[in-house]
Order: structure tokens, then C-alpha cells, then sequence
């Protein structure tokens, strides 16, 4: 009967030291998968700081002033502009699939949207994407007579270039300064209630409450 005992009181302890020994397996585990999401989530965060900091350095920067809202045609430096002088109308954040007027355009910009043109003989996939990557608030999209990329960005006082429409930095450039109160004098102004008209309307001397919608 004792033999019983102590060899039932053996079986008890080895059972107790497999399920120890497997708790402790699993917490290993359970600490290693722990420690391989952190080390993912770092190399992410790491990968995002570099390709911010990498979009940050390619992009051309100005320095306008703000406010400045006249009426008629302007002539801009820049092709498409990023800023300075521009319509005391600002165009309707949209879809374009016209040209517009680069001075209601760029108030939209002092507003917080980012323009998104396109030279007019870009393939119809990419513009596709281009209409879907646009298809938020505080966005402009349209072509562009005689642009020398294949897809420029701009905002106000800043504008980058890209051979497609799919190129990465291009959301990221929209992520960083869409309606970025940092960047965007005028934060906080609508998107809507300007006008819509293409850049073929004779609006640039018109009055807002009468502008071609």
C-alpha cells in the first residue's frame, strides 16, 4: 500500500513538473512573439520617420505671403503655382476633368486643399487612381496643359513632382499637408461655396454670390 502511495505521489509530481515546464514554454513563447511584434512595429516606425523625412527633402518650398486677394489674371512663377496672389473666389474642392483657373485654385491651397494636376495625355488607369487617392475633402484634381511632370502636388508653398500616379510619396504628400493647420494660412476656411468653373468661364472678374458655378 505505501509502494502505491509513493509511486502515485512520483506520478503526481512528474505531472506537476510537465505542466510547469509547459506553462514556462508557453510564456517563453508568448514573450518572443511579444518581442517580435515590438520589433516589427519599431522597423515601421522607423521606415515611416526615413520615408517622411526623405519626402520631406524632395519637396520645393516657397515662402508667399498669405491674404493677398485680387481680382482678373495673374501671372505665377511657378507652373502650376503654390502660392501668392490669387481670386478673392476660391475654386470648389473636386474633381476636375477640365482645366481651372490657377488663381481660384490657389486659394483653395491657402485653404488647406492640396491640387493634384495631370498632364492631359496621362493613361486613363493612373488617372483612375489619381480620382480614387483625390476622392476626400480638401482636394483638387485636373489637368494641366503643358506640365512638365507627369503629376505635380502642390500646397500652399510647397510642391513635389512625380513620374506616376502611383508613386508612394504622393499620398504621403497629401498625408503631410492636406488642411495641415501648420502649413495652411487660412486653416479652418471652407473647401466649398466658391466656384466650379473651368478655366475656359470668364470668372476671374467676377464677385463672390455671382461667380460661373
Amino acid at each position: 500500500m505505501a509502494k502505491a502511495r509513493n509511486e502515485d505521489r512520483q506520478r503526481r509530481k512528474a505531472a506537476d513538473r510537465e505542466t510547469a515546464e509547459r506553462q514556462a514554454r508557453r510564456r517563453s513563447l508568448l514573450w518572443r512573439a511579444t518581442a517580435a511584434i515590438l520589433v516589427v512595429i519599431a522597423i515601421a516606425a522607423a521606415y515611416s520617420f526615413y520615408s517622411k523625412r526623405r519626402l520631406l527633402r524632395a519637396v520645393t518650398s516657397a515662402s508667399y505671403p498669405a491674404g493677398m486677394h485680387v481680382v482678373g489674371p495673374i501671372a505665377y512663377q511657378e507652373s502650376p503655382p503654390m502660392g501668392g496672389p490669387h481670386n478673392i473666389v476660391w475654386q470648389n474642392c473636386n474633381i476636375y476633368d477640365t482645366p481651372i483657373h490657377n488663381e481660384h485654385a490657389v486659394h483653395s491651397m491657402e485653404h488647406g486643399a492640396v491640387w493634384i494636376t495631370y498632364r492631359p495625355d496621362l493613361p486613363a488607369e493612373q488617372v483612375q487612381r489619381l480620382e480614387t487617392l483625390v476622392s476626400d475633402d480638401f482636394m483638387l484634381l485636373s489637368p494641366y496643359p503643358g506640365l512638365g511632370h507627369a503629376v505635380v502636388a502642390s500646397s500652399w508653398n510647397h510642391q513635389l513632382t512625380f513620374a506616376r500616379a502611383d508613386d508612394p510619396a504622393l499620398p504621403a504628400f497629401i498625408a503631410q499637408y492636406k488642411n495641415n493647420p501648420a502649413t495652411t494660412p487660412e486653416f479652418g476656411a471652407a473647401c466649398y461655396g466658391g466656384t466650379s468653373a473651368p478655366a475656359t468661364a470668364d470668372s476671374l472678374n467676377a464677385r463672390p454670390g455671382v461667380t460661373p458655378r
